[in-house]
């Protein structure tokens, strides 16, 4: 018995954790978030959208701060747009399985409960069953009582019903937070795929547009704001 005792304990702490800690995620807008960075990145304010993802918590903010970065420093190094889009996907999902294993934090402690309590509560049941064959043949060779085989028989009943209760402690909230789980890695996922291929849209509307103004200086000044427009056009 003291065993599930414990582990109903573990259960309860690690189920309190992380329903505070889903809920204060499920707080956060994280489509608001992904059209303020987008709008930014129309306006080709790189900055602006960073400082968004700073001001934001949560895992997929993070992501997204992580690619926003990255975009921030190949674009300094004046790099292709595929090598850009490649870096960024790359980093970006690189992250995203650090973030996913803090939000699944613990949540393996659940596990291991769910499938260790039942087992637990059988094994409460063999040693309740050995205790009441033992009363049995105490009652049957000296002519004692049955109580020695009551009290095995409750033995064994009290441990497999508190073992069961302890599984389903940590069996139930284990799916839900396994099903906020995959929700956020599929936010985490869509920003992913969504930021990387605005930055590729942009830049590659720009150098295009660019290329078709000629070489000179002159050309790409001329060329600069209607290049602009016509890169916010495409990833509008």
């Amino acid at each position: 018995m003291i065993p599930l005792v414990i582990c109903s304990l573990i259960s309860l702490a690690v189920v309190y954790d992380r329903w505070t800690a889903f809920k204060k995620n499920r707080r956060i807008d994280t489509r608001s978030l992904r059209a303020k960075v987008l709008e930014h990145l129309r306006h080709n304010n790189v900055n602006a959208a960073i400082d968004e993802c700073v001001s934001t918590k949560g895992p997929v903010a993070a992501v997204m701060l992580t690619g926003l970065r990255s975009y921030s420093h190949l674009q300094g190094k004046n790099e292709k747009s595929e090598t850009m889009r490649m870096v960024i996907a790359q980093v970006m999902e690189e992250y995203s399985a650090q973030a996913m294993s803090v939000v699944n934090k613990r949540l393996e402690f659940l596990t291991t409960i769910g499938t260790a309590a039942p087992l637990l509560g059988m094994t409460g049941t063999v040693t309740g069953m050995i205790a009441s064959f033992a009363g049995l043949a105490d009652a049957g060779s000296i002519g004692g009582s049955g109580g020695l085989v009551a009290e095995g028989i409750a033995e064994a009943l009290v441990t497999t019903a508190v073992g069961l209760i302890v599984a389903l402690m940590a069996v139930i909230p284990q799916s839900v937070f396994n099903r906020w789980s995959d929700q956020i890695e599929l936010e985490m996922e869509e920003s992913s795929s969504e930021r990387a291929e605005t930055e590729v849209r942009c830049c590659r509307m720009l150098l295009l547009y660019l290329h078709s103004c000629g070489g000179s200086p002159a050309a790409y000044l001329r060329c600069l704001l209607p290049a602009l427009a016509a890169a916010a056009t495409a990833i509008a």
